[in-house]
């Protein structure tokens, strides 16, 4: 028997200076059973760096075909793919020749820096991919906020990440690896 995947809701409030954006969101997440606290809030944090009305979570986990966030123009081409984690390297080139731009944020510490030299050669090239870290403290950090209902708050100002909840606070400054 198939384990199903946990719902998360989270009612996140985004102050983006950076971009001029300034929106609530009600984002319910559906984590695979696989999938860690820490992976998931990567994922949150993806979304409100890039948070529109029409960015939407994939199927991430249960299918290759997905990414973890996309956002479609009115035709049904993809404007933005976004994965997290360290995805395969054939995933990445397949998506940059799907997707008008390709975003991966990596996470992990050392794990996330080996697979980055690893994959590296092979999509410095991709002119459409950037390439992001978020720092091991930070995302384990963020990973504490995790909850089945979230009230929370992101303010991005100067590329500095800001999320709190009531009583917690977590700064997160993510590292450009590969700028497009």
């Amino acid at each position: 028997m198939a384990l199903k995947s946990t719902i998360f809701k989270a009612d996140l409030h985004i102050a983006d200076m950076d971009r001029n954006y300034y929106d609530r969101h009600a984002v319910v997440i559906a984590r695979h059973p696989s999938e860690t606290d820490e992976r998931m809030m990567v994922r949150l944090l993806a979304f409100a760096l890039h948070a529109d009305q029409a960015l939407a979570f994939g199927k991430g986990l249960s299918t290759d075909d997905e990414p973890d966030l996309w956002r479609k123009d009115l035709t049904g081409a993809i404007d933005l793919w976004i994965d997290v984690g360290r995805p395969d390297e054939r995933r990445v080139r397949k998506a940059c020749g799907r997707a008008a731009q390709v975003i991966v944020y990596s996470y992990g510490g050392s794990a996330a820096v080996l697979w980055w030299e690893q994959v590296r050669g092979r999509l410095q090239q991709a002119g459409n991919l950037k390439v992001f870290n978020v720092p091991l403290a930070a995302s384990q950090a963020l990973s504490k906020l995790a909850s089945r209902t979230m009230q929370l708050h992101c303010t991005i100002h100067d590329g500095l990440v800001s999320f709190a909840d009531d009583n917690d606070r977590v700064e997160i400054e993510v590292v450009a690896v590969k700028p497009a």
